[in-house]
Order: C-alpha cells, then structure tokens, then sequence
C-alpha cells in the first residue's frame, strides 16, 4: 500500500539509522516484540494521527529502543500499513467469527445486518481502523478497499454464500465469489459512512439493505 508521507522532523533521514539492528529478530520472544510495537503503534496512530507520530514515539511506548523497532519496520510508513493492517484485522476476525455458524441457526435475512453489526461495535476498541474510516487519514483512507484483511473477509463471505447455495437458502444463480465481494465493498461504504455521519441516519435504511440483500440472495419461491 503505497503512502509517500514526507519525513517528520523529529527522525530526520540521516540520525534515523544509527544504532540500526540490520537482521530481524526471529523466534518466540521476537513475535512478542513485534506485537508489543504494533500494539503501540496501533494506540499512537489511531490518536495522534500518522503525521504526528514518530518510531520513537511508539518504540518508548512498547518499551523497546529505536534501533529494535527499525529491526521490525522499516520506517514510519511500512509500520503504519502493518498496525493499520493488523487493527483492520482484528475487526475483520470479530466478525468473520459470527459467519461460522450453521445455516440453520443463522437465516439469511439476519445475518448480513448482524456481520454489520458486529463490525461496527468491533471499531469502538480498534482505534487506529475507526480513525482511517472516518477520513481521518486521507492519504489512505481511498486505499482502505486494499488492505490484505479484507480478503479475508471476502474469502469468508463468498464461502458463506457458497455453504448457502448448498444448503438451499441462498439462489444458485449467482457467483458467490462476486456477490461476497461486492456486497464487503458495500459494507465498508456504510461503515465509513457511520464513522462520519452518525448511527442514527443509517439506523433508518438498515431494513432497506436487508431488503435488497433478501431481494438478491434468496431463492426464487416456488
């Protein structure tokens, strides 16, 4: 994911190297530290924004020396995109969660609302995520359709349209590939939307999308 964000001041090009680990650190303990630093990153980011935030900053944070955070990241921008990605991930799993139940306990005309639902409660406690939805970072906020996590939320959805074609409650004549990605695209669309605008207006048209999401999925009445 591409972000050229110009240099902050406080790590000018040629200090930033000195004391540099030059191999990444490897082994058990080794993915603690990396955690501990997209933790912190994470928590940086998502309030002080990515032009305010240093390596530094977020290195005294987790706990750990410049040089060892340098070891992990390359520079500001390439940990930005990884505790952007790991943050959107964890709001991906919350709801990737609830799509595992059988078809039977789970009809079609609910749970596209509750995947919603939960995505938009995951954003309360993921801060970095709810920052970049709410166009708080514009240089990446038009890269948010990108990011490698919600793959894996369309992979999920695709899968659950194609468990539900076999299963007899979602119509056969359609791509569930396709019909998963639009319908994530359109999800992210409305949890942008939310994050910017407020519940309350949306709160309204959420019978209008399950409406369209039964108009599109169900099988036809016999």
């Amino acid at each position: 994911m591409a972000g050229p964000w110009p240099p902050i001041a406080e790590e000018p090009e040629l200090d930033r190297y000195a004391g540099r680990v030059t191999s990444t650190p490897v082994g058990p303990k080794a993915e603690q530290t990396r955690k501990s630093i997209l933790d912190a990153a994470i928590a940086r980011f998502g309030s002080d924004g990515y032009q305010r935030s240093s390596v530094a900053a977020i290195a005294r944070d987790a706990g750990v020396s410049r040089s060892l955070a340098y070891a992990y990241f390359e520079d500001r921008e390439a940990l930005f995109e990884a505790a952007l990605d790991h943050d959107a991930a964890a709001v991906i799993n919350e709801g990737v969660a609830g799509l595992a139940e059988p078809w039977a306990e789970a009809p079609s005309d609910t749970w596209p609302d509750e995947l919603f639902i939960t995505l938009l409660g995951a954003l309360e406690h993921h801060p970095l995520a709810r920052r970049v939805l709410a166009g708080l970072e514009p240089e990446v906020t038009r890269q948010v359709l990108g990011l490698s996590a919600l793959e894996d939320l369309r992979a999920a959805v695709g899968q659950r349209l194609a468990d539900g074609q076999a299963a007899g409650m979602i119509r056969t004549d359609i791509d569930p590939i396709s019909v998963g990605r639009g319908a994530v695209n359109l999800w992210i669309g409305q949890l942008m939307a939310v994050v910017q605008f407020g519940w309350e207006g949306l709160a309204k048209e959420l019978p209008h999308s399950r409406a369209l999401f039964i108009a599109a999925l169900a099988p036809p009445a016999d």
